[in-house]
This record gives C-alpha cells, sequence and structure tokens, in this order.
C-alpha cells in the first residue's frame, strides 16, 4: 500500500498535485476540445451541423441503439469525444486528478470522456482499459438516443435529446419490449467463469477514487435482486470491496434493492440472492440509474421499449435472475440476512462531501464471477461527473407535472448544484410561481431550492437563471420555506435524514397583484432583437472577417 493511501486525508491542492500523469495532455486537447474534438483537427465523425434547437433528427434512430458498453465508447471515440491515457498511477491518485483538471479546464458538460489503458493499483499494474465520465459530455445526451449532437451548441444538443426522448413515448409513458433470452454460448458475459478459489475481486481494476474513502469501490453496477411479492429490481448502488470475495452492497433506505432484502429478513429469509451487472449497454445504465421504471413491473422490458429493440439477457449461473447477456462482467452471490452487517464507508458521493461512514451495511459472498475475455471498467467520479444521461429523467418530469399545470416549458437540475432545480413556465396568473414551485418541491426528493422562471429565460444556461434571480426576484413575497419534506438521504446537510426544508424563488417577473411595479422595463437583448432584427444574423454571417482567430488564452 502507497504512502499516500496510508495517509488517510490530504487537502485538495495536494490532491489535485499529484496529477503529474497525463496532465501534459490537457494543453495538446485544448485547441481540439474547443472545437468538439479532443484528438485534435481532422480526427473524429462529423456531427450534424446547425444552431438552431429545431435541427434535432428525431425521425428515428440514426445509428444504434448500442448493444454494448464497448460499441458506444467506440461512437464517442470516432467523435473525438475520448481521451486516451496511456499510465496513470491511481496509488498516487493521479486519474482522479486528472479528471478533476478535466472539468475544471472544459467544464462539467464538455469535458472529455477518458479511457485509461493501465493503472497502478494497489502496487500493482493492471491492464484497464478503466473509463471515467462516459457521459460527461452534451453530445452524449443525444448520442445515446441515437441522433447527432449539434456542433458547438451544447444547449441545443440537450434540448434535441428531450425532443427524441418524448417521441420514444407513447401517451407519456414509454413502452415494453420484453427481453429476449439467449444461450450461455451466445452470451459474451460468459465468455470467463470463475468459482472457489479462483474468484478474487482485488485482481480487477477497481479503483480508490479518493485517499479518504474506505477502500476500492465497484460504483457502477447494475444490483439485480427479486423478491416473491415486490418481483424484480436492479438500481445502482456503491459497493464496497472487503476481500477476495466479499463485497459490501449499500441500497439506501427506500430503495429497490432495500426493500427486498428488509422484505426478506421481515420473513425470515437466510439470504438474498444477487447478480451485479457491469459493463452495460447505455440504455440499460440509464434505467439502472435513475427512476425511470417507477411503476414499471420489468426495467428489462423498459430498457428494450425505450431501445426499440429486446434486450439480448442470459441466466445468471448461481441464480435464476436474467441479465444483460452483452455486459462486460457480472458478479454473483448471497447476501446473508441472518448474519450481523458490517460497516462500510466512507465514501465521497453524488453532492461532491464524503459521505458518511456507516456502521451496519449489507455485504455478500461472492459465489461467482463471469465475463467478456479483457473486460471493460467503468468508473465513476462520483460528485465530480455527469453519471448517466439526464434527458429521460427529466422528461419524465416534466410530462408528470404538465398534469398539474401545462403551462410548465422545462425542468432542469443542474449536475454541478445538486439540490438546485429550475423551472420555465409560461405564467398566465399572479402567485402561479409559488404555487409550482411548492408542488415541485413534495413530487422531487431532490429539488431542494426550487427557482421559477419566466419563459423568456434558458433554464439550460446558467448566466440567465442568475441574472433573473438578481433582477426579477424580491425575497419578500416572492418565497417560501417549507419546514418538512423528504429530500435525498445523500445530502451532507440532512439532520433528519432522509427529511429536509425545502426554499421556493419565484424568479419571475412579479405582477403588480403580487406586489411588483405597475410596468416592468424589456430587456436589453430583447429591444435589440425587436429593432434591429438583422444585427445578430449579420455578425454569424461575418464572424470570421470579425474576430479572426482570436481564443481566449487557455482555450
Amino acid at each position: 500500500m502507497s504512502s499516500s493511501r496510508k495517509s488517510g486525508r490530504v487537502s485538495r491542492r495536494n490532491f489535485i498535485a499529484t496529477a503529474t500523469a497525463g496532465l501534459g495532455a490537457l494543453a495538446a486537447m485544448r485547441d481540439g476540445l474547443a472545437q468538439g474534438n479532443p484528438k485534435g483537427a481532422g480526427a473524429g465523425k462529423p456531427a450534424a451541423e446547425g444552431a438552431g434547437e429545431g435541427a434535432s433528427g428525431t425521425s428515428g434512430w440514426k445509428f444504434g441503439p448500442f448493444d454494448t458498453l464497448r460499441e458506444y465508447i467506440e461512437e464517442l471515440d470516432d467523435r473525438g469525444l475520448l481521451l486516451r491515457v496511456g499510465r496513470v498511477d491511481q496509488d498516487a491518485y493521479e486519474g482522479t486528478a486528472l479528471m478533476y483538471r478535466l472539468v475544471d479546464t472544459f467544464g462539467v458538460y464538455e469535458a472529455p470522456a477518458v479511457l485509461f489503458e493501465k493503472l497502478k493499483v494497489d502496487g500493482n499494474w493492471m491492464d484497464g482499459p478503466v473509463i471515467a465520465n462516459p457521459f460527461g459530455h452534451w453530445s452524449t445526451e443525444a448520442i445515446t438516443f441515437g441522433i447527432d449532437p449539434i456542433v458547438g451548441n451544447g444547449r441545443a444538443t440537450y434540448r434535441a435529446a428531450i425532443a427524441r426522448v418524448q417521441e420514444l413515448m407513447v401517451k407519456g409513458a414509454f413502452p415494453l419490449l420484453p427481453p429476449l433470452e439467449v444461450s450461455r454460448s451466445a452470451a459474451p458475459c460468459k465468455q470467463v467463469v470463475l468459482r472457489g478459489d479462483a474468484i478474487d475481486l482485488t485482481k480487477f481494476a477497481f479503483v480508490q477514487t479518493n485517499p479518504a474513502d474506505a477502500g476500492r469501490y465497484v460504483n457502477t453496477g447494475s444490483v439485480f435482486t427479486t423478491d416473491t411479492e415486490l418481483g424484480n429490481n436492479f438500481g445502482t448502488y456503491r459497493c464496497q470491496i472487503k476481500g477476495p470475495r466479499k463485497l459490501g452492497v449499500n441500497p439506501e433506505p427506500g430503495q429497490g434493492g432495500w426493500r427486498m432484502f428488509m422484505k426478506k429478513k421481515e420473513r425470515g429469509d437466510k439470504v438474498a440472492h444477487v447478480s451485479i451487472v457491469l459493463g452495460q449497454d447505455p440504455i440499460t445504465w440509464v434505467v439502472s440509474s435513475s427512476k425511470l421504471a417507477r411503476g414499471q413491473p420489468d426495467e428489462l422490458a423498459l430498457a428494450g421499449g425505450i431501445r426499440g429493440k429486446p434486450l439480448q439477457v442470459v441466466r445468471s449461473e448461481t441464480n435464476d435472475m436474467l441479465i444483460p447477456a452483452l455486459c462486460e462482467l457480472v458478479i454473483e452471490g448471497t447476501v446473508p440476512l441472518d448474519q450481523p452487517m458490517l460497516p462500510e464507508g466512507p465514501f465521497g458521493e453524488m453532492y461532491g462531501y464524503m459521505g458518511l461512514k456507516k456502521d451496519e451495511n449489507f455485504w455478500m459472498d461472492v459465489t461467482c464471477i463471469t465475463h467478456r475475455k479483457n473486460p471493460w471498467l467503468v468508473n465513476s467520479i462520483t460528485g465530480l461527473t455527469r453519471g448517466f444521461p439526464t434527458a429521460p429523467l427529466e422528461t419524465m418530469s416534466i410530462v408528470a407535472m404538465r398534469r398539474f399545470y401545462p403551462n410548465i416549458l422545462e425542468i432542469h437540475s443542474p449536475v454541478e448544484a445538486t439540490g438546485l432545480t429550475f423551472v420555465r413556465i409560461d405564467k398566465n396568473r399572479a402567485g402561479q410561481g409559488l404555487e409550482i414551485g411548492k408542488k415541485i418541491a413534495e413530487i422531487i426528493p431532490i429539488a431542494k431550492v426550487v427557482v421559477v422562471v419566466d419563459k423568456d429565460i434558458d433554464v439550460l444556461n446558467r448566466t440567465q437563471v442568475m441574472h433573473a434571480l438578481g433582477s426579477r426576484w424580491q425575497a419578500q413575497p416572492a418565497t417560501a420555506i417549507i419546514p418538512k419534506l423528504r429530500g435525498m438521504p445523500l445530502d451532507p446537510s440532512l439532520t433528519d435524514r432522509p427529511n429536509t426544508s425545502k426554499a421556493i424563488i419565484d424568479a419571475t417577473k412579479q405582477w403588480p397583484e403580487e406586489g411588483g411595479p405597475q410596468v416592468y422595463p424589456d430587456l436589453n437583448i430583447a429591444l435589440l432583437e425587436k429593432l434591429a432584427p438583422d444585427a445578430f444574423a449579420s455578425v454569424d454571417a461575418n464572424w470570421k472577417k470579425l474576430v479572426g482567430d482570436y481564443r481566449p488564452p487557455g482555450r
């Protein structure tokens, strides 16, 4: 074990300073990423041109759906959205620090996916690939659903992805398409089967992401569980490696896996069977990581319905659960329900803070591992990078809330500011901003601070939202505090988990009936667009002549 791993907590400055390997690539990437291409000029697959928000290409799947993680990563590579790094010393946390630097340089929504080809873990050099940030860039929202991103316009790309997701829905819900079971010989995830003493989780390139984490984690697995009363479920829960054949399993209270384990304990069951799937196709990963399946009886059928193509599945080796046949690796085992639980954590969580250590947590005996030859692994740099495409989840939120308020135009929860939710409405009566905000706070647990804005504000544009807050919001009377609602259990500020207080901010223009001014002035840019309608078109047409090759330093 390296001295850095033994030393416990370190400062963020020293932590990032360890990134000596791979950081040299940043300078070479800047020119390329400025054009949406980290490989540099000339590389990558061309994407659809256009800056208009209607350029969504929603007539159908232009490519995909991707059957495997490898196909998806190859698509990112072809489009210049993947950075390949030869070697990183993860005992010195170089891989994590590199990802921090990439986000510092390019932003959460434009940092590339990273493929580490070789990593030093616990003193040993291990073969990858290990992939980080596979769904970080704006463009991945469109690519996941088989449409081309809009070059140079992340916000338009995201809206194109939302339009595409809406197209895939039928009467406000995703269709179901039952999975297709294949034989073991036709399932790549069965190419290698390990049992007994051949099992050793520590021999795979699972990493410790942060020196303050409790150890190495499997943090991108879909944990498959089943119960005679509750049915089938799979969800994404962090899993701490506790030994060659011992793995923590951490569903939070209220999540599907937790409810199944507790239901079995209540019935007196001795064990719960589990299959953990790694290296899933993108759509299965979205279903696993989100609440899309709420109310749906079969998540595998949901994944197939979104794909418009049945998901190929195969039986697990040690239980009867069906799992994706084209995944990279499967960890099977049993969770003992009649034995003492074990401590777990801490672990750096989604809010960007170190999660609490748990005195008691579920764990599993690993009885079988199956995998593809040379499996590809994904590590989530949790709390820093975007974990999964959010267009489906936000679309579902919009569809659900429009049942109450048809004039809700958009709902957006920025990944880099967990707990904030921005809502754009076509306000049609006094008091409606606070009313809608309260309803969203009641229904959506993660929405702790709800900011409601007018239809002329772009909720994907942080500057516009902040401008509306500064120029349209009056703390009195356009604010409401709700003392106690269900929040997110991982919120580090909670004292009564999972309950939280919430704030509603009505940053719409306040009408006179709401105590606002009798006349609200127009935005300068709105008047420019109205009174000089050709000005922007002229600048856009003459951009090269006017600006030349200027680029801000460091980009």
